[in-house]
């Protein structure tokens, strides 16, 4: 597979997995937050209606999107040789 020749080893595909779903979170969820304020209300009132809206938004988004993304983290690393120990 062509992705895999980043070598990275498959025991760092949780950092991948990580990397990527918080890299595809914050892009949605920045998307969000910068629409215009079409209502300029308190700072925690905004923010926490900001936070729900994203939430909402997210929690589809992450449920559906983790399959894929932990099948590309896969194809991002490899495995590693295994190593014996001497008896």
């Amino acid at each position: 597979m062509a992705l895999a020749m980043l070598g990275i080893p498959r025991r760092y595909s949780h950092f991948v997995f990580g990397a990527l779903q918080a890299g595809l979170t914050c892009l949605i969820a920045a998307g969000i937050a910068s629409l215009p304020v079409t209502a300029a209300g308190p700072f925690l009132r905004h923010w926490a209606a900001a936070w729900l809206i994203s939430w909402a938004a997210m929690l589809p988004v992450v449920l559906l999107a983790a399959p894929a993304i932990r099948a590309l983290s896969v194809a991002l690393t490899r495995d590693e040789p295994r190593v014996r120990s001497k008896p």
